[in-house]
């Protein structure tokens, strides 16, 4: 049996397949174009964007902007008529300026998380461009239709659920992430309950897209098996050539161990899954200590008791720099053992999928 297509309103991607948004500078025009390109969903993600723009410490929002439209353009170059999306954080300083960009851009859904997004839709409504809330439980997903609907007579064209296994900034408590009953699969379902009113009330089914340890076409076929349309993949991503991380990144995807897997505190006060390094050793240690707030980019950042600066260590490490910075991955990124081109992997996981369907 073949996998079936994932179908956004009128967006029809050929694999159910979303390239998880990833920042700061992992998923750019090079990775989400070729997803895209692919048969996929091709992500940009839009948290600090303009980190290598010459004059981004001195007008962040401007240099966000103008890297913004460039990959965005760039991707749809890359992807020849694909689907491209774009992660844009509800915690992010210039959300609306981003969100207004992308939409004048014509970008084909805007994905949005940390945070309910609860005023993406005065900003989507009437364009072509898809809203896609990303969610941690029913209730989320609940929240956000009903306030849709009551205050702008819409409901999301899709979400993506992410689990517990997920990598960066996750929507759960420690004590959540430590409880082995609470699990994807279960999580899917409590959503794809929680969403019937509102799907019968507009007549349509809201694609779930489900995401966080999903590692291979098994994954893909049981999570499609139990209703999901889809499935939001990012660290089988970061191993592939066509990423925009630098070598050093990916390869500490390639080297890491289960062990060095771990959960950590951002400074913006959410727990994250990253890989164990000598820059997180140093934080544990309060030995790193933020000189200044370079950017201001998060809303729920205090650089007075912030222990690092996030942006900061995620732009180090982008580069490879990765002594001042770190990796942000998912709980199965152990599993990953060498770097593949995006057409390689996107066969593979599809092939594997047949088998299982």
């Amino acid at each position: 049996m073949n996998l079936p297509k994932l179908k956004i309103g009128d967006l029809v991607a050929k694999i159910p397949i979303v390239q998880g948004g990833m920042g700061v500078g992992i998923s750019l025009s090079s990775l989400a174009g070729n997803v895209s390109l692919n048969g996929g969903i091709g992500v940009i993600s839009g948290v600090a964007i303009g980190f290598d723009q010459p004059d981004y410490f001195k007008n962040k929002k401007e240099a966000d902007i103008k890297s913004l439209r460039y990959h965005i353009r760039k991707a749809k170059e890359i992807c020849n008529d694909g689907i491209i999306g774009v992660n844009i954080m509800t915690a992010l300083n210039n959300f609306e300026e981003m969100v207004k960009e992308s939409v004048k851009e014509k970008i084909d859904i805007i994905f949005s998380g940390a945070g309910l997004p609860l005023s993406l839709p005065k900003f989507v409504k009437g364009t072509t461009t898809k809203a896609v809330p990303i969610i941690s439980s029913g209730k989320a997903a609940s929240v956000i239709c009903r306030s849709w609907d009551r205050k702008h007579n819409i409901i999301p064209d899709a979400f993506v659920l992410e689990g517990p296994e997920a990598g960066g900034h996750l929507g759960f408590n420690l004590d959540d992430l430590n409880n082995p009953k609470i699990k994807l699969v279960d999580l899917l379902k409590d959503v794809l309950e929680s969403i019937k009113p509102y799907e019968k009330k507009y007549s349509r089914k809201i694609p779930i897209i489900a995401g966080g340890g999903v590692f291979n076409g098994k994954d893909i076929a049981h999570l499609i098996k139990l209703g999901a349309s889809g499935v939001q993949m990012g660290s089988r991503f970061v191993a592939t050539y066509e990423c925009d991380a630098s070598d050093e990144f990916k390869q500490a995807y390639v080297n890491c161990t289960k062990d060095d897997i771990t959960l950590i505190k951002s400074p913006v006060g959410l727990i994250g899954r990253a890989i164990k390094n000598n820059f997180l050793d140093e934080v544990e240690l309060n030995k790193r200590r933020p000189e200044k707030c370079i950017i201001n980019c998060l809303k729920g950042c205090n650089p007075s008791t912030a222990p690092y600066c996030i942006a900061d260590a995620l732009i180090n490490s982008q580069k490879g720099n990765m002594q001042h910075g770190f990796a942000f991955a998912g709980a199965q990124t152990h599993r990953i053992d060498k770097i593949v081109p995006v057409k390689e992997l996107m066969n593979e996981l599809v092939t594997e999928s047949k088998k299982y369907l």
